[in-house]
């Protein structure tokens, strides 16, 4: 063969948007416009809803990231949003903190004891480490039910000097001439809907980043990442604070708004973390969009179903078993391999994009 012959080589790109990608976000502001100006024309009852809707997002998306990506299956995360709640109403009433600026307080003091946390049960793998994490938030629970001064096991209320010192309420009674309860859950929607947003922004930039390079080859094969050269510790660790964090602030936002905490309550493994997981099982594990559509579904059936009592336990256990065994990518899943939609380009592909020459010696 000449040493001169020239032969074509193949150029590649790496590509992560989807096809519909640009439409959705283009959709996906106007969206978001509307619900910034919803409070000004919906009720009461409806933005309630809402707030719901957008905090049990913001803690799916948390979890997804965790378990979905890290492999930390956590049945803990009660932990962060009991802790950040009392943390709250600690600031508030003992500390005199405006509660509006005690929530990233919470948020950043939750990831400082995420990391002792993080070093004990991290020593756990398995379904030792899911039992070890719900362990931890049983300890946390004990612990916050022997402050005399936060109501003890029987919790307290926040008074109404602080949940008034909200700021905007009186801006947002004086510009939608409403009373001051209602202004006091409008301020509370504008901030669930801001720490929804942001959240979604955060896993959605964690995942596009090298780090997210590192979590999807820690989900599809641990050792094979290890072998690669990807720290599995530090990016798990990195992760689960992170996620703590986030649970923090929105464990503080939902006792905020709902101005009472007890330690039960707080710390609820069915509240904060088993409707956590079944709205990630059914929407899809280890997207962004799968915790998106189980929350919808999860809201409107504790929207509409819960008057029903055991059956609607009944009914949620019944449909993530059905989608377990017949759509174990979620939903979302099914309709991401039907129409090939992605909503959050999180993923990289690798093109071919031209053959160009290229001197072989």
């Amino acid at each position: 063969m000449d040493d001169g012959a020239v032969q074509p080589a193949q150029a590649f790109r790496i590509k992560t948007a989807g096809r519909a990608s640009r439409a959705v976000w283009t959709a996906a502001f106007g969206i978001l416009l509307a619900l910034v100006l919803l409070p000004t024309f919906a009720g009461r009852n409806i933005i309630q809803d809402l707030i719901f809707l957008f905090y049990m997002l913001a803690l799916a998306q948390c979890w997804n990231l965790l378990a979905g990506y890290a492999g930390l299956i956590s049945v803990g995360q009660q932990a962060f949003v009991g802790f950040g709640g009392y943390l709250l109403f600690a600031l508030t009433l003992l500390g005199g903190i405006n509660p509006l600026l005690a929530i990233p307080i919470a948020g950043f003091l939750s990831a400082i004891f995420a990391l002792p946390t993080a070093l004990i049960v991290f020593r756990l793998r398995g379904a030792y480490f899911a039992i070890g994490t719900w362990v931890v938030a049983e300890v946390y629970r004990l612990v916050f039910a022997q402050f005399k001064s936060l109501g003890g096991g029987t919790g307290t209320s926040l008074s109404p000097s602080v949940t008034s010192a909200v700021p905007g309420i009186e801006w947002v009674r004086t510009l939608l001439d409403v009373r001051t309860p209602v202004a006091r859950d409008i301020v509370s929607y504008w901030v669930a809907l801001a720490l929804m947003i942001g959240t979604l922004v955060f896993v959605y930039l964690v995942l596009r980043s090298r780090r997210g390079l590192a979590l999807g080859a820690i989900r599809d094969h641990e050792a094979a990442a290890a072998g690669l050269g990807v720290d599995i510790y530090r990016t798990k660790l990195a992760v689960y604070i992170a996620t703590a964090a986030v649970t923090g602030m929105v464990g503080a936002l939902i006792y905020l708004q709902k101005a009472r905490i007890s330690p039960d309550a707080a710390f609820s493994v069915l509240d904060w973390t088993a409707y956590v997981i079944f709205i990630v099982v059914i929407g899809g594990i280890g997207t962004m969009e799968g915790p998106v559509i189980g929350a919808v579904i999860f809201y409107l059936m504790q929207r509409y179903l819960a008057d029903f009592g055991a059956w609607y336990l009944i009914l949620l256990g019944t449909l993530g078993i059905l989608i377990m065994l017949f759509a174990p990518k979620g939903l979302w899943g099914l309709i991401a391999e039907r129409y090939g939609l992605t909503l959050f380009p999180t993923g990289r592909l690798l093109v071919v994009t031209a053959n160009k020459p290229q001197s072989k010696n």
